[in-house]
């Protein structure tokens, strides 16, 4: 396997599971859970409660909503360190709510387990570790030093000693139970999926390497017997021409690439070679690459490329990954599918970045959708000229979604707009009033001739199994 999936399997890019729009969900349970409790208190049992203090921190978990729901796309998922900040605010409200309402001696005190059995399941184990140990922290903290509960008429209600040291201790010790239990549970299932899939990948390119052996095979055996005759010409006019050494010289050389051939054929045969030089090649013949299948559907595409303003004016030359053209090309067909007539590929280069940009001139993305757009398996209502124009079509998001998380595993952050819509932050053209993409790379994550993933120059390298 090699040394990049490996990372993957270990967890290293594990980023982006989470949509940030299941915690704003899991957010406003908790807030409509809090809000109740604080006014059943309140009017049933008339207990005295800093209602100011109680809430603020209520509202704080609010407009913290409200600014997720508004500033960030539908289709957010958040990365490592972006779960644990979210999951570390709903801890630190909660425990400040809690102060607020006697600590320990209150029976909600026991949801601190939530963020921790959360953090367990979907963080590694450091962020896991730091959640765990804040929890055990504040409760420790939440046992001595707290706001008490009074009734109406100033009593105040606390339990006995006994039962907060008791409810300390079992906050603690379900902290560090559910929180262990559960993120070994979910690396374990974490592990079982990724066997899978590296089983399943060795298979795919066993696959292809014995394809590549049968073709390699096949060659050799054509060109057995061309190449043998060569070689006995050759030998038979170096034993003729031993008075004319000019010539003598150039029969011996037949022969040696005679030799050098069959050397070529036997060790492609064995395992093949990584040809150092198919692996990259200038930005505008990868997106050619990429939209070559669509380019005869009745469509017309148009390409330009260029530097932008204090760019380079030499043509990048970039990385040649299946993720990358697999990945444009299923843009591209999407463009061509819901264009009228005409698609427009723009390719955008500076010193730091590589930009694509794909407009086509149909009807764009629907506006309801447009936020949620990569995500798998979305279905949306279709018009009629639409069904008119492609009555076999059945769009359910899955080819923008595999485009997305291709590109986004080469480092590329991808943008969805229409073109009609003059408020979106992306080089609008009047005249391309359809979809909009625009995928965008730090440039250091695909060039081939600079930076951290530069394609190694020198002979070709057996492809290891």
């Amino acid at each position: 396997m090699s040394e990049s999936f490996i990372g993957l399997m270990s967890g290293q890019e594990r980023s982006h599971w989470i949509r940030l729009r299941t915690l704003i969900l899991l957010r406003w349970v908790a807030i409509g859970g809090q809000i109740t409790a604080i006014a059943v208190a309140q009017n049933l049992y008339n207990l005295q409660l800093e209602l100011g203090l109680c809430y603020f921190a209520v509202g704080v978990s609010v407009v913290g909503n409200l600014v997720a729901m508004f500033v960030f796309p539908e289709n957010k998922r958040l990365s490592e360190f972006e779960n644990f900040l979210t999951v570390l605010f709903d801890l630190l409200q909660l425990s400040f709510l809690l102060y607020l309402t006697g600590g320990l001696n209150n029976p909600f005190a026991l949801l601190v387990l939530g963020p921790v059995t959360i953090s367990a399941n979907m963080m590694r184990l450091r962020s896991t570790l730091i959640i765990g140990g804040t929890a055990i922290i504040l409760v420790t903290l939440m046992a001595e030093f707290h706001m008490p509960l009074r009734t109406a008429q100033g009593f105040v209600l606390r339990i006995p000693d006994v039962f907060v040291f008791g409810n300390w201790i079992a906050i603690i010790i379900a902290v560090m139970f559910l929180g262990a239990y559960s993120h070994r549970i979910s690396s374990e299932m974490r592990s079982m999926s990724d066997a899978l899939a590296a089983t399943q990948l060795a298979l795919s390119r066993e696959q292809k390497l014995t394809d590549l052996g049968g073709v390699v095979a096949a060659a050799a055996h054509e060109l057995g017997t061309p190449l043998a005759t060569i070689k006995l010409a050759s030998a038979e006019l170096i034993e003729e021409l031993d008075d004319r050494p000019d010539l003598r010289v150039d029969a011996a050389l037949i022969r040696e690439q005679a030799d050098r051939c069959r050397d070529i054929l036997q060790n492609m045969g064995r395992a093949g070679k990584d040809d150092l030089h198919l692996r990259q090649a200038p930005v505008s013949t990868v997106i050619h690459e990429a939209a070559e299948p669509h380019m005869h559907r009745g469509k017309f595409i148009h390409f330009k490329e260029g530097p932008d303003e204090g760019g380079d004016v030499q043509q990048p030359t970039i990385l040649r990954k299946p993720e990358i053209i697999h990945g444009l090309r299923n843009l591209v067909q999407n463009a061509v599918d819901y264009s009228r007539a005409n698609v427009w590929v723009d390719s955008i280069w500076t010193n730091d970045t590589i930009l694509v940009r794909i407009y086509d001139d149909g009807g764009g993305y629907p506006s309801h959708v447009l936020g949620r757009i990569g995500d798998p398996f979305m279905r949306r209502g279709r018009s009629d000229s639409d069904r008119k124009m492609r009555p076999e079509y059945e769009g359910m998001g899955l080819g923008l979604f595999i485009a997305k998380t291709l590109l986004e595993r080469t480092g590329a952050s991808l943008r969805f707009a229409n073109g009609s819509d003059p408020s979106q932050n992306i080089s609008i053209h009047t005249d391309r009033p359809g979809a909009v993409v625009e995928v965008s790379w730090p440039r250091k994550k695909i060039d081939a001739l600079e930076g951290d993933y530069a394609v190694p120059m020198g002979h070709n390298k057996p492809i290891e199994i």
